[in-house]
């Protein structure tokens, strides 16, 4: 789908809401057979921000390497009665590195809460066990390390927080689960560690690259490996393993071990000239939405082509209060554009009827000029 008919498809819904509203104000009362249409009321969760410092070297060589990317986050409950989703931005969690995850929980809230509030610290201390960290290999035993850590975490007794709603039925801890996509951003290199069916996808030159491939269960690796685990794949509204989860990877769901597993496929990319930005969504979003519709709209934004109308179905998370970051911590930069992009690719999920809650975090990866 081309650019100008996804901004007609959210335009589109911001006219039928105004026209809504308007109807509304001059209703007449039609007696007991009038009928009023409720709204989804749909929840915004704004993602916390933490900046850790780090050791300040020479002005010319830390300014750029330790500044964190322009970013924009958005969470919506949508059109589910629960949040199940979490997002975690953690800029310079290591020196010059800056921390993106977005977290699809299943059964309940807990994993992904727990996700995001541990996974970066135990990413920090597997990259601090090996500085030179640098090859692909090297990235993927610390990120794998990372995942098997956060994986063996929620599965101890307590991992529930307060006030969840499984608090009281231990048994039923087991049955939950949260995918897991993570992004770590440096000067030099964007690596993605992916767990599950949420997707990082890079826009570059025009165009865009996927950084991840959702974790199915009939995807022909996936079922071979779950078969040769002595699974099955059983189609039950879609493809499930054992026909329960719609996805072959997970962080927790130990009901189903070994036929789901917390091993994530990681990829280290190269920062080039020619990229635009990275987009990290859960599946509420790719459910609905192309990568390629996805980059385009998060293009305009960027180029200032697009600009969210009315806002009558979500609103943008709130500016910070000040965008300085503390004494020898990394710039943080929350950006408009950035916010705007992931407002609109969160209206054109709900514009098309996405059922699950959606996710989005958008990082600008263009050169600051």
């Amino acid at each position: 789908m081309r650019d100008g008919s996804a901004m007609a498809e959210i335009c589109c819904e911001d006219r039928k809401a105004s026209l809504a509203r308007r109807k509304r104000r001059f209703r007449f009362d039609a007696g007991p057979a009038a009928v009023t249409r409720r709204r989804i009321p749909i929840r915004v969760v704004v993602a916390e921000e933490e900046s850790k410092s780090s050791p300040i070297e020479s002005p010319s060589t830390s300014a750029e390497a330790g500044r964190c990317p322009r970013h924009g986050v958005i969470s919506v409950c949508g059109r589910r009665r629960e949040m199940e989703d979490a997002i975690s931005i953690r800029p310079g969690f290591a020196e010059g590195m800056h921390f993106f995850g977005v977290f699809d929980g299943h059964g309940c809230s807990h994993v992904a809460a727990s996700c995001k509030d541990r996974m970066h610290e135990y990413v920090a201390e597997e990259l601090g066990r090996d500085r030179r960290a640098g090859s692909e290999e090297e990235w993927r035993g610390a990120m794998e390390r990372s995942f098997a850590r956060m994986d063996a975490s929620v599965g101890e007794a307590g991992a529930g927080t307060g006030g969840c709603r499984c608090e009281t039925q231990a048994p039923k801890r087991d049955h939950v689960g949260s995918t897991a996509v993570v992004a770590v951003v440096t000067a030099e290199r964007v690596v993605v560690s992916n767990c599950g069916d949420s997707r990082a996808v890079l826009c570059r030159r025009g165009g865009f690259v996927a950084l991840s491939e959702d974790h199915k269960p009939d995807r022909p690796d996936e079922q071979r490996r779950i078969e040769a685990a002595g699974g099955r794949v059983i189609y039950w509204d879609g493809a499930r393993v054992l026909g329960v989860l719609a996805m072959s990877r997970a962080i927790g769901d130990s009901y189903l071990k070994p036929y789901v597993v917390a091993e994530p496929e990681v990829t280290v990319t190269e920062r080039g000239e020619e990229d635009e930005c990275l987009i990290l969504a859960s599946d509420g979003l790719w459910d609905v939405v192309s990568n390629e519709t996805a980059c385009d709209v998060v293009r305009r934004c960027l180029n200032g082509a697009a600009m969210p109308g009315p806002r009558s179905m979500v609103s943008p998370p709130p500016p910070p209060e000040s965008e300085a970051a503390p004494p020898g911590a990394a710039a943080v930069h929350c950006n408009k554009a950035c916010a705007d992009a992931a407002l609109l690719l969160t209206k054109l999920a709900l514009a098309r009827n996405s059922a699950d809650n959606v996710s989005v975090v958008v990082v600008d990866l263009r050169k600051i000029r």
